[in-house]
């Protein structure tokens, strides 16, 4: 009968309680993300607000001023177009590269699995110890790779002092350290493709580029949105290779968004314009996020 209780539950029905304890599981993780993610969030919104400057106690408060300053400030789009030029070059490097790699290597054998290891060993390496390496390997005077370019009369270039190559060399060593985790990734999605597709095509007479172009890059597309997204989003935040390998040098060619950042909070002591800053960033890097999922709706096939 309509309002009466559940002779088991009491007042509380039987599904809302169910729901209830669902939810209490959840409730450790909700609880980590509060403190973490959006507690630190929420309080750089709030110093974003003030003129605080690290050093002393007190925060005045000045509104949408430290916005208003950055959006006005050329320095902000330069940045930004430096942060965006490295996240493409990146993502679209890796992921050519990365899928080179395994269509190359998509082999069940022995010696192929250990060609895999070895691409894929630079990603357990530290980020700071890659950079140092590649500095090593591009030094203009000792440098291994302007000595080999010398034996083909190349003439002596300093990779990380010239504004129009520090920007690359930046990018390769990212591209270097993580292509073999993007290979692995495509080898999973390549062994997720049924092997009837390329058997029916292949009676049709269809040839091995054929297969790629419409049956290997279409059926691997939900693989391909989750690396561009991942790799996206870890771009966009780039700071140890850049800090290691150039300072943001030469002439700010390589000064990239998270080093400003980190400059305006503890070098300039400007903690409530860095954290405007930090606001307007993760705004970025959500909406374009968005978009590529929103964009992924009209590319990604999934099977079946």
């Amino acid at each position: 009968m309509r309002g009466q209780s559940n002779p088991r539950t009491g007042i509380l029905g039987y599904r809302t309680l169910e729901k209830w304890k669902d939810f209490s599981l959840a409730l450790p993780a909700l609880l980590l993300l509060a403190i973490f993610t959006y507690f630190p969030l929420g309080s750089s919104f709030y110093i974003s607000l003030t003129n605080w400057d690290l050093i002393k106690p007190i925060k005045k408060y000045v509104g949408l001023l430290n916005y208003e300053r950055l959006l006005k400030d050329d320095q902000f789009y330069r940045v930004l177009k430096i942060t965006f030029t490295y996240t493409v070059l990146d993502v679209v490097l890796s992921l050519l590269i990365g899928l080179g790699l395994a269509l190359l290597f998509n082999h069940r054998s022995k010696a192929f699995g250990a060609m895999r290891l070895l691409i894929f060993m630079p990603y357990y390496i530290s980020m700071v110890i890659a950079s140092m390496v590649f500095v090593w390997i591009l030094n203009p005077e000792y440098g291994v790779l302007n000595k080999a370019l010398a034996l083909f009369g190349v003439d002596k270039i300093f990779w990380l002092n010239d504004p129009s190559t520090a920007l690359w060399s930046v990018v390769s060593v990212s591209v270097w350290k993580g292509v073999g985790f993007v290979m692995i990734i495509f080898i999973a999605g390549l062994r997720s493709i049924p092997t009837e597709y390329y058997e029916a095509s292949s009676i049709d007479g269809a040839n091995k580029w054929r297969q790629l172009l419409h049956i290997t890059i279409p059926l691997l597309s939900p693989t391909t949105l989750f690396l561009v997204i991942t790799s996206f989003i870890s771009s966009m935040q780039v700071f140890q290779s850049v800090s290691v390998m150039t300072g943001g040098g030469p002439l700010g060619s390589t000064k990239v968004m998270v080093m400003w950042i980190y400059e305006m909070a503890f070098v300039q002591f400007k903690a409530g314009k860095a954290s405007a800053l930090v606001i307007i960033f993760f705004f970025i890097i959500i909406f374009f996020t968005f978009v590529q999922f929103w964009l992924s709706k009209r590319k990604v096939h999934y099977e079946g």
